[in-house]
């Protein structure tokens, strides 16, 4: 794992704020207060058929709709849920933009729009920004810094084998991520700036170290729904799986890989490769150059 661990967001107690909503409780709040209100219409009230009742329905949808729409704009306002144009006004308030990664081209037929960052990567880089405001050459800065040097940094590695020196492993978005020298000397001259690197500090920036590694599985299924439904769920888990994993420091484990494979309807998953967990180095990614799923069959 890499040396700068940021608060899991994912983690976070889920904010009061957010209400939860259930049509029929707000729907019996209302029986309840209008009976109140005219005793005379408590019984028919409780007529699905009852004209009145119709009506508190109408207001209890109505409601439920305000309340959840006050609750997305609540998440909305938060880093760890804020989503689109949201997070960009969110990001704000650090004074961190979006990276542009593609220009829009009007003049091509058809017209091509503007490709920009990731929600992820985008709040990723956000949640680092406070640590880039220092000038003491903390882990989580040069980390914030050299994500920001370009859109093609997938994820940085910083390490410090002596006080002084400071080695900074970059992983591309761009094929298995080994990163090219353009992209290394962006990086080296972006961390270099008299603003962001300490006066002695020596920065190295080098290409991350790649593991490869595939996946081969064969899963047996219940009897029940369709197997190559099931089996695309597996596959999809599997690419969402290898995705997350290909980053800086991240091990693949087999318990990771039997969790994202055995979806429901999956009876057994006989994984072969890889036999073992693949432990990753600081300064090394993995990256998956195959997932071969087979199907095994109805478990007897």
């Amino acid at each position: 794992m890499s040396g700068f661990t940021a608060i899991d967001l994912e983690n976070l107690p889920f904010p009061d704020v957010i209400e939860a909503l259930d049509f029929e409780t707000i729907l019996d709040e209302m029986i309840v207060d209008l009976s109140a209100r005219a005793p005379d219409m408590a019984a028919t009230l409780q007529l699905e058929s009852d004209p009145n009742r119709k009506q508190l329905e109408t207001f209890a949808y109505r409601e439920l709709r305000l309340r959840q729409r006050v609750n997305e704009a609540a998440k909305n306002m938060m880093l760890a849920y804020a989503r689109t144009t949201n997070l960009d006004n969110a990001a704000a308030f650090y004074e961190v933009e979006r990276q542009l990664i593609t220009p829009a081209d009007p003049d091509a037929y058809p017209p091509v729009e503007a490709v920009y960052e990731s929600d992820d990567d985008f709040r990723r880089r956000t949640q680092l920004s406070v640590e880039g405001h220092s000038t003491a050459g903390p882990t989580g800065s040069y980390k914030f810094h050299a994500l920001s040097a370009s859109p093609t940094v997938a994820d940085a590695d910083v390490y410090s084998p002596t006080p002084g020196q400071v080695e900074v492993t970059i992983l591309s978005t761009d094929g298995d991520g080994t990163a090219d020298e353009t992209l290394l000397e962006t990086v080296y001259n972006a961390l270099n700036d008299e603003f962001i690197r300490p006066l002695n500090d020596e920065v190295f920036v080098n290409a991350a170290s790649i593991v490869n590694y595939s996946i081969v599985a064969t899963l047996t299924f219940f009897d029940g729904p369709d197997r190559a439904v099931v089996l695309a769920a597996a596959q999809a888990a599997a690419d969402a799986y290898v995705l997350q994993q290909h980053k800086m420091g991240m091990d693949i484990t087999v318990s990771g890989i039997h969790a994202a494979l055995h979806q429901s309807g999956v009876q057994n998953v006989n994984l072969t490769s890889p036999a073992a967990d693949i432990s990753i180095d600081h300064n090394q990614a993995p990256y998956c150059t195959a997932i071969t799923l087979t199907d095994g069959g109805v478990d007897e």
